[in-house]
């Protein structure tokens, strides 16, 4: 009998398969197959996860770009410097996707505001991929409206630039949760868990 159902399974699509024999443990090797079809490294096609990648950062930081991480190979994920030196041999990605820039920028600063109280200019320089009169311009904006300030590095070490304190950033503006989180909430829970 689970000779046949296996000989009957060639071919079909996992919710043919489900369909057909949801508790049948027989087809855990069909499943299997499938999605290692879907998601083995040397099949994956680096434009279609450029792709994808390219839409999920738009979204940050929405949890997207990190969830599609999980599904490619660690060797081909970088860091800000080698990213955007990858995103300026791929223009022709790039540019086909309008705002994607200013979206990595915006990801780039969460990011940054969320380790560093204060921050090297020259490592925000990289992070956003911004130098000179552009990045200059930059930063004037972020100060009149964003609540940046320029300080000089200590012992000539160039410009830090201070973000706005966040709860990430300075253990003082940490939320109290259980203020957070209304009393109402947590009661209607115990029915649920009794």
């Amino acid at each position: 009998m689970g000779r046949e159902i296996e000989e009957e399974q060639v071919g079909y699509t996992v919710e043919q398969l489900v369909g057909l024999n949801r508790y049948n443990p027989d087809i855990l090797p069909d499943l299997e197959n499938h999605v290692n079809d879907q998601f083995e490294p040397e099949k994956m096609s680096s434009q279609i996860v450029a792709r994808i990648l390219i839409k999920a950062l738009m979204a940050m930081p929405a949890p997207d770009f990190s969830l599609c991480l999980f599904l490619i190979p660690e060797r081909v994920t970088g860091r800000f410097h080698q990213f955007w030196d990858e995103a300026a041999k791929n223009r022709h990605i790039v540019e086909a996707v309008p705002g994607f820039e200013q979206a990595i920028q915006s990801y780039a600063i969460h990011v940054l505001s969320l380790t560093y109280q204060k921050v090297p200019r020259t490592v925000l320089a990289e992070a956003i991929n911004r130098e000179g009169l552009s990045l200059d311009k930059f930063l004037e904006h972020q100060v009149a409206t964003s609540g940046w300030a320029i300080e000089k590095g200590s012992q000539g070490r160039g410009q830090l630039i201070a973000l706005p304190r966040n709860e990430f950033n300075d253990p003082n503006s940490k939320k109290n949760i259980a203020d957070s989180v209304p009393l109402e909430h947590i009661t209607r829970i115990f029915p649920i868990l009794s």
